[in-house]
């Protein structure tokens, strides 16, 4: 279930918006540059294994590539049982920025990206179909829960992947964790 809610960036307690619509949550979004789509879903095994999920996404991959000019594109898989997941999520709850665009299309599962934005917080949850893409230099973190279970598709224009400008600010902290949100 893909939804939107919007925080003041001095009161994370209550959302000043809050929607659950595909098109709200695109059009809001897009107003400051941000990219989210809702691609169809295909039906795949759920241990696919990377070729195949990006052959069954090759054609929307492609166009992403075309326009955007990404070089690379891979698939991340986390499970329940992973044993990193600890130190992945809190990696990825600190705010940071990018030295480009972060783009990620959910195969299955569901994660929470926390935009940063002027004085708003813009928390977005991504599920099954959802593309969202941080363009570079917008400050955010990512929450895939205590016991993340998603897929997803990453598209990179850095060849080495993922590099995160850490901000050094505690807001991400003063903000509902997955577990409030998807509660």
């Amino acid at each position: 279930m893909s939804f939107l809610h919007v925080y003041h960036e001095a009161d994370g307690i209550q959302p000043i918006l809050s929607t659950f619509e595909g098109e709200r949550i695109a059009q809001e979004l897009s107003d400051h540059g941000i990219r989210f789509e809702r691609w169809g879903i295909v039906d795949l095994p759920q241990d696919a294994d990377q070729e195949s999920i990006l052959a069954a996404y090759g054609k929307e991959v492609a166009r992403l590539q075309d326009e955007d000019g990404f070089s690379t594109a891979d698939v991340i898989n986390m499970h329940p049982d992973h044993p990193d997941k600890e130190a992945l999520r809190t990696k990825f709850l600190d705010e940071h920025r990018h030295s480009e665009d972060e783009v990620r299309f959910f195969v299955r599962g569901l994660g929470i990206f926390y935009l940063h934005i002027n004085d708003r917080v813009y928390a977005v949850g991504c599920s099954q179909g959802d593309l969202m893409s941080v363009p570079t230099g917008t400050t955010h973190w990512f929450d895939m829960g205590p016991n993340p279970d998603f897929t997803c598709i990453r598209m990179f224009t850095n060849k080495e992947g993922w590099v995160a400008q850490m901000t050094g600010s505690p807001i991400a902290s003063r903000f509902p964790r997955f577990e409030a949100l998807t509660a």
